[in-house]
């Protein structure tokens, strides 16, 4: 295929496998918060463009990245699990160390021919593929492609599943993943502690919430014990400066305050 248009020159798949936790990881189930399950139950794209720097030593290399990625799911151990249903049919996360896909591919392109990256199909072919003729319980929750130009510049496409994983999520694994390749420690450890989530049960209010009180009743007494004046306070301007210069307080105090808030504070 021609590089022009939206298509790109076919690209050559060199190895298709999965990566699983370097070290045995907790096998259990882990529940996704409501917020969660608010979010599309499908993959995510997401591609980035890197040139060939002037010291290519080890410059994406493919043992180097697959050893990198296993490491890092032993911390991020319940994102190499595939998803699932408890007894509720709630969807969850099976901590199973069933792993994540990674593809490394070759293409005669370079990395100008793209443009200014605009979305076309050239950049689909730059991402692992869903089949969505199979179970969505099937595919790994993230699934990588590391794709050399001819240029020496290289891209990596991700299809990372959203309801685990929102953008903050998506790069913290990302950075997390590059440290390992760097042979740094993790800066930001990832937390799975779903009891910081939990509410009592059954849910018992630290403290009264007036918001969710009922509106007042309007079945009033239609004569009212107590007679109601009204009064129409003409305030001029030399008066709402003085009131204004009062809101500053002996301090020139450099909150501003409305008028509203200052007429409705000396009434």
């Amino acid at each position: 295929m021609h590089a022009g248009g939206d298509t790109m020159e076919t690209i050559h798949v060199k190895e298709s496998t999965i990566i699983r936790p370097a070290q045995e990881t907790p096998r259990h189930s882990l529940r996704l918060s409501d917020l969660d399950l608010l979010m599309p139950a499908s993959h995510i794209p997401s591609v980035y463009f890197y040139r060939r720097p002037n010291y290519p030593c080890n410059f994406f290399e493919g043992g180097l990245l697959k050893e990198a990625l296993s490491k890092v799911l032993v911390p991020f151990y319940p994102l190499a699990g595939r998803l699932g249903k408890d007894e509720n049919g709630r969807i969850e996360i099976k901590c199973n160390e069933e792993g994540v896909l990674f593809i490394e591919a070759e293409t005669s392109c370079v990395t100008d021919d793209f443009g200014d990256f605009e979305s076309s199909l050239k950049l689909v072919q730059l991402v692992p593929p869903v089949d969505r003729t199979k179970d969505a319980y099937f595919h790994p929750l993230i699934m990588a492609q590391v794709t050399h130009f001819k240029c020496g510049g290289v891209s990596l496409g991700l299809m990372m599943h959203h309801m685990p994983m929102d953008g903050t999520t998506a790069y913290h694994f990302i950075n997390s993943w590059a440290e390992m390749a760097r042979g740094i420690p993790i800066s930001v450890p990832p937390i799975f502690d779903r009891t910081i989530l939990d509410v009592g049960v059954p849910t018992s209010p630290s403290f009264h919430h007036i918001e969710y009180d009922p509106p007042p009743s309007m079945n009033t007494p239609t004569q009212n014990p107590q007679a109601i004046s009204t009064a129409i306070l003409k305030l001029s301007l030399d008066q709402m400066s003085i009131l204004k210069e009062k809101s500053k307080g002996d301090h020139g105090s450099t909150v501003k305050h409305t008028r509203f808030e200052i007429v409705a504070a000396h009434i």
